[in-house]
């Protein structure tokens, strides 16, 4: 009987996944680069204007599906964010899922290194 996996642990598996695929082609760039997986954004206020960046990778105009946290010199890393509950809500199944992941962690990519998706993942 094979063990039962969180929707959580299959989620960290998708941006794995995604992220492995990008590394073959863009290993050194992304060398150092931290990628995490988040619930949901968080929000210092109620306002929902506050709650987007510019770097935010947003679908409807209000909720972040990822962010991009700059590196910070030498000792703070880049990191790329990927909000589980956010992307979660917008599928339509685990097939949806895995391709809007996939999406939004190759447009973090493309943000970070200051190029167009399709060059990041041209198959895409």
């Amino acid at each position: 009987m094979p063990l039962s996996r969180t929707r959580a642990e299959e989620f960290d598996d998708l941006v794995l996944d995604a992220v492995e695929h990008l590394e073959r082609q863009w290993q050194q760039e992304l060398a150092g680069v931290e990628f995490a997986v988040e619930e949901v954004p968080y929000v210092e206020s109620g306002d929902p204007e506050q709650l987007v960046h510019g770097s935010d990778v947003v679908e409807d105009g209000n909720v972040p599906l990822a962010r991009l946290l700059p590196a910070e010199g030498e000792r703070v890393p880049a990191r790329i964010v990927v909000y589980r509950r956010p992307l979660e809500v917008r599928a339509r199944g685990r097939h949806d899922l895995a391709d809007l992941v996939h999406d939004v962690v190759v447009e973090q990519v493309a943000n970070l290194l200051g190029r167009d998706p399709e060059e990041i993942d041209p198959a895409g």
